[in-house]
């Protein structure tokens, strides 16, 4: 695991992570940060995620890129514990085949032990590319890294692409509902119903429901209804870059 994350582009770090807050419907405070990539290129500019993130994770240069996030979002734990932000974990985007390689629970403990960071406080972000995933070693890989106190989150969870019923095969912590499932709270009682249906398949799994795409307060509370306690999404704040992320004189 290298420090590469220094490397910069026009005075500005080329891998640049940005922070929104998940947060807990019933207390209304912050529970989680959820990180997102921007690269700053000297030809096309800020590129977002859907920008590179497929493109990259045909090669392996998604490898290199996960090593430059995980560092940075390591730095960011630790200046958000210095800033006495309450926070349970931070995320940071975890390319599924990172996880077909021998050796990462030494690598990323390493890793967490030199810059001491508690594994308790990362969270690794997988899209449905996991689904993709054959390998045994892949989920093994998920249990041993659990097993040292990392935490697995699974996004954008139901969208049109995503094979449900795979979600019994990888054991993950938390799983983020796409906001394709979350635009139906408030429609009508059928379209509410699924939404429960899926959140309660979710936690039969043994994973706590994050709904994403939550834009008002009447959507919270259908969700803390149907036991999701935790949202994202315009209701709990904006993508921010780190330097923005302090704690306020009052309760968040």
């Amino acid at each position: 695991m290298s420090n590469k994350d220094q490397t910069t582009v026009g005075g500005m770090r080329a891998v640049e992570l940005y922070y929104r807050v998940i947060r807990n419907i019933s207390a209304g405070s912050t529970a989680f940060y959820q990180s997102q990539t921007r690269l700053n290129t000297p030809g096309l500019g800020v590129l977002m995620p859907e920008n590179f993130r497929d493109v990259s994770e045909i090669t392996q240069q998604c490898i290199s890129l996960f090593e430059l996030e995980v560092f940075q979002a390591m730095q960011a734990i630790n200046l958000f514990n210095q800033r006495e932000l309450m926070f349970n974990w931070l995320s940071v985007y975890m390319p599924a085949k990172y996880l077909r390689n021998a050796g990462i629970e030494a690598s990323l403990c390493d890793l967490s032990e030199k810059l001491e960071v508690r594994t308790t406080q990362l969270c690794f972000a997988l899209s449905e590319k996991l689904f993709e995933e054959n390998e045994p070693v892949v989920a093994e890989n998920i249990r041993k890294l659990r097993n040292r106190g990392f935490h697995f989150m699974l996004t954008d969870f139901g969208n049109i692409s995503s094979p449900i019923m795979k979600l019994a095969d990888y054991e993950v912590d938390f799983v983020m509902l796409s906001p394709e499932i979350t635009q139906y709270l408030g429609k009508d009682t059928r379209s509410e119903s699924a939404v429960k249906s899926l959140i309660d398949f979710v936690s039969d799994l043994g994973a706590e429901p994050i709904a994403d795409g939550i834009t008002n307060v009447l959507q919270a509370e259908t969700l803390y209804g149907f036991e999701c306690q935790y949202c994202a999404g315009s209701l709990a704040g904006k993508y921010a870059a780190e330097r923005f992320i302090r704690r306020k004189s009052t309760e968040d």
